[in-house]
């Protein structure tokens, strides 16, 4: 694995709405293995490589990650904020955050300690509105430096464990690692491939949305993490996927059932070429698989899916012979993509 390439794709600050600096490292890292780029007025990056046929299919992997935005500066320099994609309140205690002023501030997430707690307190599950950020400066700097509307994104190192790469952000940087990665291990795609780096996710698959819009492709494929919940207390049925069982191939989540015959090419593909796969149920939670599904007459869609424990904290982890599999699994089926089995 390329570990400095996706070290520097997860600190890369890409709050949604402001994915600018994450857009630019993989314009640098695509530019060489595609015939044409594009930023459209949304912020998608949408990278073109000609294929042996006319038919179009788009690959989506979203650049930004959960963040926050500030809200309130308080007569004592803390600040408020509101959030921009899911979280799960309890994973804020004791972090550090970067908080995108006139200057990047590092800051700690604050809550009220345990020590003043009433006995209510501290038996009722924590709110995201107990927290607030302390950038350690009076209020006046703080409000020379920090605007209403500044994002505000999480602070933590990449670090290898075990099998595993560990880091913040692996929702979606690991998806932008493989599509990259794909690219660049790619011979000539079956049909015009569109590789689209969105934008805005997060609060709801915006930017996949216009992109699918724009592009109206015949075939597409979303690239996210999906929950490996393969740890104790979880019960065989409730796994979803298991780290180190091989890539995941889609088959619903709460924004797409995903097409049969998508499912049957991919597992076939997989087979032939030894690629290790599990079938993804997840329950809830969406993709841009939704998005692109939702093309001007319909897209056959599907997904491949990178099981991933932890998911939405800053300790989110993969397997890297998963993320290989991945590679391998997204740059075959691109490439013959016009073996494709329509019938129903």
């Amino acid at each position: 694995m390329n570990l400095d390439l996706l070290r520097i794709l997860c600190l890369t600050p890409g709050a949604p709405g402001s994915e600018n600096l994450i857009r630019e490292q993989v314009i640098k890292e695509v530019k060489p293995y595609v015939d044409s780029l594009e930023t459209d007025p949304m912020g998608n990056l949408i990278a073109f490589k000609k294929g042996r046929s006319g038919l179009k299919v788009m690959v989506a992997a979203h650049l930004d990650e959960i963040s926050f935005i500030v809200s309130h500066i308080d007569n004592d320099g803390f600040l408020h904020f509101l959030p921009l994609g899911g979280f799960d309140p309890k994973t804020l205690t004791a972090q550090r955050v970067i908080v995108h002023g006139r200057e990047d501030l590092i800051g700690v997430m604050g809550s009220k300690p345990i020590h003043i707690m009433s006995p209510e307190e501290r038996n009722k599950a924590p709110q995201l509105k107990d927290y607030f950020i302390d950038l350690g400066m009076p209020a006046a700097q703080v409000k020379e430096k920090v605007s209403i509307g500044d994002k505000v994104t999480r602070e933590r190192d990449l670090t290898e464990i075990g099998d595993c790469v560990c880091t913040k952000s692996l929702d979606n940087r690991i998806s932008v690692y493989i599509l990259i990665e794909a690219l660049k291990r790619m011979g000539q795609p079956a049909h015009d491939f569109y590789a689209v780096f969105t934008v805005q996710e997060e609060v709801g698959l915006r930017g996949a949305t216009t992109a699918t819009r724009k592009i109206n492709p015949d075939f597409g494929i979303g690239l996210d993490v999906t929950i490996a919940n393969d740890v104790p207390g979880a019960s065989a049925q409730d796994k979803i996927t298991a780290l180190g069982a091989g890539t995941a191939i889609k088959i619903l989540d709460g924004s797409v059932i995903t097409d049969y015959r998508m499912v049957r090419f991919m597992e076939g593909v997989a087979r032939r070429h030894e690629i290790p796969f599990q079938r993804e149920l997840l329950p809830a939670g969406g993709t841009d698989t939704g998005a692109l599904q939702r093309s001007g007459d319909g897209a056959i869609a599907g997904c491949i899916s990178i099981p991933a424990r932890h998911i939405h904290s800053v300790v989110e982890m993969c397997h890297k012979g998963d993320i290989e599999h991945s590679i391998q699994l997204l740059k075959a089926c691109i490439e013959e993509l016009d073996q494709f089995d329509y019938q129903w």
